[in-house]
């Protein structure tokens, strides 16, 4: 039997199922998902006003917990106020009647897409799960809680860390020392930059989850990923760069360290999966 054959094919004995009934079933998955998604999306739309003036804006807020904590980190560390960032004013603006109209809309459809995404990756492994053999899935377990554990993690990283120092330094950059040019971003400008920070470290985070299935799958081996220690410098400081709008080498080294705190982690749980690998292949040959 092949790998498509054991896809089109229910575990347990139940009757095997074509690729329409795939079809179907995978819609069924995608409809719960978006209703989980609209349903948060409602909830954050209808408390609009609150969830901007208290997440939205956080970032650019003076009073944003994390400009204190980097403060507070930078004296105990003993470098003065190395990490202490100036307080920042920025006037955002629309240039249509139905600017913030329309921005709402996309705050609560992002907000929800951020919040159900441990429902989405439920309902994903749900579809995927019937495909997979006892023993898959014996290395498999707690994969839904780590997966959505490293994307809020990484959420969490690029919405306190990365987005005071990006919109921080974005916002007192200036080219001219006549002092006649003021950044006005629009509020489409500055939700695309929150979002990308937010949605691209949450899913950048999730490397030590993709070394860890790659590595039961036979794709990549520990060896390989060490050797491979030196591309993966190059393709995180290009991922760091894509991230994070500004292009100051605070904001993009905030980023390629945990990045590469995570590779190496990835290494780690890849030697870990690997050694479980070859024992388990060790005793079916015996």
């Amino acid at each position: 039997m092949n790998m498509s054959d054991g896809f089109f094919k229910r575990r347990s004995g139940q009757s095997e199922m074509s690729f329409i009934d795939h079809l179907e079933a995978l819609r069924w998955h995608v409809i719960r998902s978006l209703i989980a998604i609209l349903v948060l999306a409602l909830i954050i739309w209808l408390n609009i006003q609150w969830v901007f003036d208290n997440v939205i804006a956080g970032p650019i807020n003076p009073n944003f917990i994390s400009y204190k904590a980097f403060c507070d980190f930078s004296h105990w560390l003993h470098i003065g106020d190395a990490l202490c960032l100036p307080p920042v004013s920025v006037n955002m603006q629309t240039t249509t009647f139905g600017g913030q109209f329309l921005g709402s809309f996309s705050i609560a459809f992002v907000g929800g897409l951020i919040g159900a995404f441990p429902y989405i990756f439920w309902e994903f492994w749900r579809f995927v799960k019937p495909a997979l053999k006892p023993k898959e899935l014996k290395n498999t377990r707690f994969i839904i809680f780590w997966v959505s554990f490293f994307f809020f993690l990484g959420s969490a990283f690029g919405y306190f860390v990365l987005g005071p120092f990006t919109f921080n330094f974005l916002a007192t950059f200036n080219i001219s020392s006549l002092n006649i040019l003021q950044t006005k971003p629009t509020l489409n400008d500055y939700l695309d930059n929150l979002t990308n920070l937010i949605l691209g470290c949450g899913i950048a985070f999730e490397l030590p989850v993709m070394a860890y299935a790659l590595t039961k799958m036979g794709i990549v081996t520990p060896a390989l990923l060490k050797r491979s220690r030196k591309y993966a410098i190059v393709i995180i400081l290009i991922v760091a760069a894509v991230i994070t709008p500004s292009p100051d080498w605070i904001s993009q080294t905030i980023v390629f360290l945990p990045l590469f705190g995570l590779y190496e982690l990835g290494v780690f749980v890849s030697g870990r999966a690997y050694k479980d690998k070859l024992k388990k292949d060790a005793e079916i040959w015996e």
